[in-house]
């Protein structure tokens, strides 16, 4: 029997009344087991009505009262992070053991609002002038909604709403149509916590949901996670509707191997955070970019250990990697592989014929890896989103980074070196905005925040972190004079006040 995903709006479960569903598959099936309301506008605007009539309260309500349910919904989703993962494997298709991972990096950033106490504190000024204070404090900015990708179900939702409630905002969530059951699991979580209704809502939809949160004149604020040009589109259409918006877009993060390198911990990191999660990661490293005469030996040792990862369904215990979301994402990965010998490229290894027996109808598609691939070529330009890594050469260090920095994302980036004096350089020089030294996946710690350069980030604030405060909140400066209460009036003054 096909499940029903609907939305949750007040605190409760409410039943998608617009008529329209979309399907919902198990990636290593390809059978749809799953159908999924999507929201018509006059629901849209009943999840914001909702979540406007809850700031009404949440955004006044006492810090002690937020810190404490998020203390009790912290409890809870670590206690149930195996549903979750279950439900994220179900309709994404990663491993279990990577969807355990994906939890585990979200609860970083309930760490984080647990002590929003101290990143709230404000600035005082006494005696600016005579019996004059100055303060500036931080306040909600109201009804903020979060558009999240497929490939982090439950961790990219976490890295927005638990700031965001925290600060004293109320939510809306609009999940990806591909997985949704997560974020209805977590809602459940939050109201077992004693989150009060309304404050945070899953309104469950596709381009039309999303563009009427975009223009909805009770939305304040927008945070959005995905390709760069919804992240374009998302960024323009919520700034002209006067909205603070926060749009992560695509990328093509590189990793500089120098001839210095351990080879056999740079092909480790290679292999792990190009095909971890199938690719599917904002994060991926795609194109590796040998340096010198390095490249050769690098490939080898990528080949071998790819060809000993095992692929088959999320919830094996033997699995390393799944399917990828969709039949028609599947076709799309593989078209670049067929493509890139007639670009110039030596593919190593062709993924694209792999199945999995038993599970035929499944969206698989084998480890590619693409040797001396051309800067102009369709597999390096664009944003694959699948297990398919680039190798590129450069014959000097400069060489290298002029072309990392040529490329329009700046999501992030690595170096593989011994030298210190070449890894200090390299993250100075290079243009991403997240950097990572003899690391390759470089996404940071939940107090530090999450975020790219150029064609990476429309906004001007990053996720999570000291930016994800900052974005959840706007700032107000008080200025203050008590007369003693012995002190005459002092009449009229039309002067520009003094401070001395």
């Amino acid at each position: 029997m096909t499940k029903t995903v609907h939305h949750w709006i007040g605190g409760k479960t409410v039943e998608g009344a617009s008529g329209d569903w979309g399907p919902v598959t198990d990636p290593a099936t390809g059978a749809v087991t799953t159908r999924v309301a999507l929201a018509s506008v006059e629901e849209v605007d009943r999840a914001v009505a909702a979540a406007r009539t809850a700031f009404q309260t949440w955004g006044t309500s006492s810090l002690a009262q937020r810190t404490s349910i998020l203390f009790r919904f912290r409890a809870l989703l670590d206690a149930n992070r195996d549903a979750i993962a279950e439900l994220i494997t179900a309709e994404h298709g990663k491993v279990h053991s990577d969807a355990l991972g994906e939890v585990a990096r979200g609860l970083e950033i309930v760490d984080l609002a647990c002590g929003i106490t101290t990143q709230l504190k404000g600035e005082l000024s006494t005696q600016v002038s005579n019996r004059v204070d100055v303060a500036a404090i931080r306040q909600p900015v109201g009804v903020v909604a979060g558009i999240t990708p497929f490939n982090f179900p439950a961790m990219v939702p976490m890295w927005m709403f638990p700031l965001a409630i925290a600060c004293g905002n109320t939510f809306v969530l609009k999940p990806s149509e591909k997985d949704p059951s997560a974020s209805l699991k977590i809602a459940e979580l939050l109201a077992e916590a004693g989150l009060p209704d309304g404050v945070f809502n899953v309104l469950q939809g596709d381009k039309a949901a999303v563009d009427r949160l975009l223009e909805h004149p009770d939305v304040s604020a927008v945070s959005f996670v995905g390709s760069t040009p919804i992240a374009r589109h998302i960024h323009a259409t919520a700034s002209a509707n006067g909205k603070r918006v926060q749009a992560l877009g695509g990328a093509k993060n590189h990793m500089l191997v120098l001839p210095d390198a351990d080879l056999d911990a740079a092909a480790d990191a290679a292999v792990s955070a190009a095909y971890g999660s199938a690719g599917e990661r904002c994060m991926a490293i795609s194109a590796v970019v040998a340096v010198g005469a390095v490249g050769d030996e690098l490939v080898d040792k990528i080949r071998e250990r790819a060809e000993k990862i095992k692929i088959g369904p999320g919830d094996d215990p033997v699995s390393e990697m799944g399917p990828l979301i969709t039949r028609a994402h599947r076709d799309k990965v593989a078209s670049y592989v067929h493509g890139a010998a007639d670009q110039g490229a030596d593919v190593v290894l062709d993924g694209t014929g792999y199945t999995v027996d038993g599970y035929e109808d499944g969206h698989w598609i084998g480890l590619s890896l693409l040797d001396k691939v051309s800067t102009d070529s369709d597999a390096y330009r664009d944003e694959i989103f699948g297990p398919v890594l680039c190798v590129l050469r450069a014959g000097t260090y400069e060489e290298g980074v002029a072309l990392i920095n040529a490329s329009p994302f700046g999501n992030g980036t690595a170096i593989f070196t011994r030298d210190g004096g070449a890894a200090r350089r390299f993250q100075m020089e290079v243009q991403a905005g997240m950097v990572g030294v003899n690391v390759p996946i470089p996404v940071p710690v939940g107090y530090h925040s999450f975020g790219g350069w150029k064609d990476s980030l429309f906004g001007d604030l990053h996720v999570y972190g000291n930016d994800g405060v900052q974005f959840y909140t706007r700032g107000k400066v008080v200025t203050t004079r008590w007369p003693d209460p012995s002190e005459p009036h002092g009449g009229v003054d039309l002067g520009f006040p003094r401070n001395h």
